[in-house]
């Protein structure tokens, strides 16, 4: 069994302002996005400036903050906002969720084709893999605080989490910050290195997201006021990554169908 290295979730700390490691994962996540859409738009050909990818990250940020928060309130929250509609507000408190953020996202990116006419899903596929970053930076912030922790596990790796009782655990969001970090980075960042028809991109990212977190559900802990949906494993993070999985496959199929024609 591994010991847990009980990490203060307050980073900083200066009069009453509090700095959380959470919220500095989501800048590491926006600066290292940025950055990498920036080598990106150097290349010959890519069709980007490095003004407009300082704007697509703005609007990026917008509709995770946003769609995250929402996504949380409505798919994993719905009673506690129903009895009081200002705890959408309450962000102090926690809680965010990465289905709600992608439609965020793929809104946002929608209002940033109106503008700059790249064409909507060559946005979506030129953007994806860098979206990855900020979902392993997530992850790691998930593990500073101790949250989204596993099932009650005997592997060498188990840890016992703050507030999860004596058991030892899968470290799950660690789990998560590999498949949906490093991982995903290097397939999307590999795939996408050469050109690849409209589709695929996006398509290989649904695809992969859906599919990793869909298998980590079956050792991560379901939230509590949630619990399980049916058969005593299926969690709403799977019901929620279905459709990925399923979206993936058919933009991939799509995009190489049309690509023979």
């Amino acid at each position: 069994m591994l010991t847990y290295p009980e990490i203060d979730p307050v980073a900083l700390s200066l009069g009453p302002l509090k700095v959380h490691w959470y919220g500095i994962m989501y800048l590491i996540g926006f600066v290292g996005g940025w950055w990498l859409g920036r080598i990106r738009a150097a290349r010959p050909g890519s069709g980007w400036t490095a003004a407009q990818i300082d704007d697509i990250v703005f609007y990026i940020a917008l509709g995770v903050v946003l769609g995250g928060r929402l996504g949380y309130t409505f798919f994993y929250n719905m009673p506690a906002f129903l009895d009081n509609p200002l705890t959408l507000l309450r962000v102090w408190e926690g809680g965010m969720s990465f289905h709600g953020g992608l439609l965020g996202v793929l809104i946002a990116l929608w209002l940033f084709d109106r503008k700059y006419r790249h064409g909507y899903w060559n946005t979506v596929d030129f953007i994806a893999p860098f979206v990855t970053i900020g979902l392993g930076a997530g992850r790691l912030g998930n593990f500073i605080n101790a949250e989204l922790w596993g099932k009650v596990t005997d592997v060498p790796w188990a840890m016992v989490f703050p507030g999860a009782g004596p058991e030892p655990r899968h470290p799950s969001m660690l789990y998560e910050f590999v498949l949906e970090g490093p991982l995903l980075f290097a397939i999307l960042w590999w795939f996408s290195s050469k050109p690849r028809p409209t589709l695929a991109v996006s398509g290989l990212f649904a695809l992969c997201y859906g599919l990793f977190r869909f298998l980590v559900e079956f050792v991560r802990m379901p939230d509590a006021h949630i619990g399980y949906l049916a058969f005593g494993w299926v969690t709403m993070g799977q019901v929620l990554s279905l459709p990925l999985i399923a979206i993936g496959c058919a933009f991939l199929l799509i995009a190489y169908r049309k690509a023979g024609k």
